[in-house]
Order: structure tokens, then C-alpha cells, then sequence
């Protein structure tokens, strides 16, 4: 994979869009320019879970302006994310297509606790070293995550739907502070966290850091009115509380630190952080540089340097479910070789459909440790809902999609595969790769001719191989019969020459 001198990141969160454009030196990035707009995406969320359109235009209109700081960058050294707002948003898949375009880059949605890995890697780049385990707090607009992590290595991570900008809406929505409104917010969090106790509490790390916008708010907001001048302990939050309560209006509150951009979402914050501190027993925590866009460009770097956290996850995938590392092999290699034939009168070949291709053809027996019978199925429902660091949402969809389409019914998910977008391309190759390794074992594959025409598949295989295969045979006429029942045809000259008699099993 290129390197570039430059890389930018993305970031879609539920209350600040945000731009980092940075500079590679090395293993380092160097920050070159900065970009922040209050979108408020979460306050667009309605009841019914869809977003309103005046939400979307200003996130569309946000997305357009740092479009063209990006301008000039190469597709591949830009990676924008969204994070909790786009995963629960009914009517996300349309928006994503409209902002997609306004931002002229791809658009991924991350899982929580890929957001909670992103944010540690980033904030632990921007920390001294230690060997002390450390407990990273992000509140954000629409979720809230925690991590334990020592290094750049995250060990625990969660993620609970609890953020500043639907807390403030839910329990002050008018901009009052009631000591009332702010206990029932506080009981609300407390609760949120009770699965996490046991795990997160004070006994499993040594320092407790707090990360991103609000964080970093509360502490400068403690700090400039004397409320704290250690980061932010129980005493200074109480003391800030109070402040606010007394104060009974966010709109009449005067302190020094807070900025006007952050009044809306603060009292939901301040709310999440008392409750975050109570129920894990945080005496003292200090503040962080470091945030999710910083940890986006650290991951995307590893990628250039051919440490991408994506990898590390099949590969633990395939330890955890024992699977069979050299028929995986055979059939990754098989699948790559048939898919740049099938692509070669494209041009560049498609490095992302590739790093699928690959994936999928590493992953696709991982289902046999749950049961032979539908594999495919179970390594489909793994993928599609397994925590993978590294992946996004769609690149989940997208391998989930093309392993349980590699063997038996297409009929069953040719829909769902033209919904996605598959490249067909990639399940003839996929599919030929399982069916010629069936038996298992390191046979001379012969040399393959492969052309997709529409919906016109041709397969050219030596007529002598066949007809010492004969088992291989009747395999291919039973894929021909696959593919004619969604509308494509697939001809392999001088199979029908072959007497087929064999039921492959499933």
C-alpha cells in the first residue's frame, strides 16, 4: 500500500464534526491544520430515530466546507467516521449517500467499541509512556466510552448509549437546572454504568484520564473559577453543580472557560461526569489530547506500514475459531487469482474489493465450530456481529455478505447482495475457489479462463482435468444451476460432455 506525506481524518460525532489534517514523519504524525463546526447531529434525532432535515442540512453544509480543505488528498490517505448518532439513525443509509457526496470521500460507520479502541490509540499517543494501566473516559454527544489500556494497547473496552447532547435534551431540554432535573440525569448515568462496575471501577487501572470536548470543558470551566486546580476530582464537580443549580438558567450562567458553542450540551455532560466519577470510584482525573481523530490517523497509518489492526483481527478470528489455516490459504489464493483475471480489462485493480476478497476467504469456515451443516451461515452471523476492531460497519456487512454467498442458494441472497453493492466479481471468484479446494488437499488447479460479461459468466477449464475429476464436474453443474436461477448464465464449454450422477451434500 503508498504512503502519503499527508493524511486527514474525520470525524462525525453526535454534537462537533471534526477536520485533522496532519503531516507523516516516520511512525508520527504532526498536526498541520484544524477544523470544528457544533454541528449538533444528535439534537436531530427524534423520537421515531430518524434525523431531521434541518440537522442533515447543516451536517451536509459542515461536510462541503471541509470537502474542500480536502480537496487534493488522495481517497486513500482520508478516512471519515461516524460514530453513535449514524449508528442508530433510521434513515442513516440515505443521509450517508448525501453526505458522501457533499464531502466527495467514503463514509464509515463504526461499531462502539471500535470507537472506544479509536479513541484510546488516540489519546494514549498524546500521554508519556507508562507502564501503569490507565482508565480513558470520552463523553460524547450521543455515547459514552470507557477504556482500560497500558501502551497504545487497548484491554477492555465499552461503550454505553449515554452522551451530553441526549442527556441535555432529555432532562434539560429548556436550558434550566433544577437540582431535581440534575439528580434524575444523575440516576439516569448511574444506572447506565452499572454493568460496567466490576470491570472499570478503581482496582483495575492506576490513572484516570478524560478525553474530547466535554471533558476538557468541565476541567477548564473547574479550573478558571478556582472550583478545582488539579483536574477534575468529586469536590469540584459538586462545587460546579452547585454553581449551575444555583444559577437555574444555562442561560444566565457566567463562568469563566465556558465557551458559548459548549452551553447547550454542558448540564448533560456535567450530569454523565458526577455519575461516571461516583460509581467508579475516581478520586482525580486528568485531561488528554489525544481524541478519536487522532486515533483514526495513528490506525490509518498503521495500515501504510503494514500493521493494520484489520489483519490482526482475522488472524485472531481464525485462531479463536480453529480454523484450517492452510485450506484458508488455498482458497484466498485461488479466489485473488481468479478475481484479477475476471478484473483484468478494468484498469487498477480495486484494492479495497481485494482486502474483502481476502478476508472473507480467510474467514469463510470460522461457522464450522458452531456446526457443518450451513457453515456458511454462522460465519456470515459471526462476522456481521462479532466485535472486529479495525472494521467498520459496512466492511463487516461487505465480508459477512460475500462468505455466505460462497456456497449453495444464491438465490437466497442475491437481493441482499445487489442491495450492498457486491461485486459480483467477487463472488465467482470466491465461489470457484471453495468449490475447486473441496477435497481439501494441494492439487494441481488447472489453468483457469475466466470472463463476466453482464450477466454472462465463462469458464474455460482443460477438458482432460475434468474428466479425471469427476466429482469437480458435477460440482460446476450444480453452480451453473446456482447462478441461472438469479438470471445469470454460466457456461463451461465441453462440461456437458460429462456424466454427472453424484449429490454433493451440504
Amino acid at each position: 500500500m503508498a504512503e502519503y506525506p499527508t493524511l486527514a481524518a474525520v470525524d462525525l460525532g453526535s454534537n462537533s464534526f471534526h477536520c485533522q489534517v496532519v503531516r507523516v514523519v516516520g511512525d508520527q504524525i504532526y498536526p498541520l491544520d484544524s477544523l470544528r463546526e457544533p454541528v449538533r447531529l444528535g439534537a436531530g434525532l427524534a423520537e421515531d430515530k430518524r434525523l431531521d432535515e434541518a440537522s442533515q442540512e447543516r451536517a451536509l453544509a459542515c461536510l462541503k466546507r471541509f470537502g474542500e480543505r480536502l480537496r487534493d488528498f488522495d481517497r486513500r490517505a482520508v478516512r471519515a467516521v461516524g460514530t453513535n448518532t449514524l449508528r442508530v439513525a433510521k434513515n442513516a443509509p440515505s443521509f450517508l449517500r448525501r453526505a458522501q457526496a457533499a464531502l466527495k470521500f467514503p463514509i464509515e460507520v463504526v461499531a462502539g467499541r471500535e470507537e472506544a479502541r479509536l479513541i484510546y490509540l488516540g489519546v494514549s499517543h498524546e500521554l508519556p509512556a507508562s507502564r501503569d494501566k490507565r482508565l480513558v473516559v470520552d463523553i460524547g454527544g450521543g455515547s459514552t466510552e470507557f477504556i482500560i489500556g497500558a501502551g497504545h494497547r487497548s484491554l477492555k473496552l465499552e461503550s454505553i448509549f449515554m452522551g451530553c447532547v441526549s442527556y441535555t435534551m432529555r432532562f434539560f431540554p429548556d436550558g434550566k437546572i433544577t437540582k431535581s432535573a440534575m439528580k434524575q440525569a444523575e440516576l439516569a448515568a448511574r444506572t447506565e454504568l452499572q454493568p460496567i462496575v466490576a470491570t472499570f471501577s478503581r482496582g483495575n487501572w492506576q490513572q484516570a484520564v478524560g478525553s474530547s470536548g466535554t471533558v476538557r470543558s468541565i476541567a477548564d470551566v473547574m479550573q478558571q473559577n478556582g472550583f478545582d486546580d488539579g483536574g477534575i476530582t468529586p469536590d469540584g464537580i459538586d462545587r460546579l453543580r452547585s454553581c449551575l443549580i444555583k444559577e437555574g438558567d444555562m442561560d444566565k450562567v457566567e463562568l469563566a472557560g465556558m465557551r458559548a458553542d459548549r452551553v447547550p450540551v454542558f448540564p448533560g455532560g456535567l450530569a454523565i461526569m458526577n455519575a461516571v466519577l461516583s460509581e467508579l470510584k475516581i478520586e482525580s482525573m486528568v485531561t488528554a489530547g489525544g481524541a478519536m481523530r487522532q486515533g483514526v490517523l495513528y490506525d490509518l497509518l498503521g495500515r501504510f506500514h503494514h500493521k493494520d489492526m484489520r489483519d490482526v483481527t482475522v488472524a485472531q478470528f481464525m485462531q479463536r475459531y480453529h480454523v484450517d489455516a492452510l485450506q484458508a490459504r488455498r482458497v484466498a489464493a485461488l479466489a485473488f487469482s481468479l478475481y484479477r483475471k475476471l478484473t483484468d480489462d478494468s484498469g487498477e485493480p480495486d484494492d479495497t474489493a481485494a482486502q474483502h476478497l481476502a478476508w472473507a476467504a480467510r474467514l469463510h469456515e470460522i461457522g464450522i465450530s458452531v456446526a457443518y451443516s450451513g457453515y456458511h451461515k454462522h460465519s456470515a452471523y459471526i462476522i456481521n456481529n462479532a466485535d472486529m476492531p479495525g472494521f467498520s460497519n459496512d466492511e463487516q456487512r461487505a465480508v459477512s455478505l460475500l462468505v455466505l454467498a460462497h456456497r449453495r442458494s444464491l438465490n437466497k441472497v442475491a437481493k441482499r447482495l445487489e442491495e450492498h453493492e457486491v461485486d459480483w466479481n467477487m463472488v465467482f471468484a470466491l465461489r470457484l475457489a471453495a468449490l475447486f479446494y473441496r477435497s481439501r488437499a494441494d492439487i494441481n488447479v488447472p489453468n483457469l479462463q475466466l470472463r463476466l460479461q453482464g450477466r454472462k459468466l465463462r469458464l474455460t477449464v482443460d477438458s482432460g482435468w475434468l474428466a479425471r475429476n469427476p466429482l469437480t464436474a458435477t460440482a460446476l453443474h450444480e453452480e451453473a444451476r446456482e447462478w441461472d436461477k438469479i438470471d445469470f448464465e454460466l457456461k463451461v464449454p465441453g462440461l456437458d460432455e460429462f456424466e454427472t450422477g453424484t449429490e454433493l451434500a451440504a
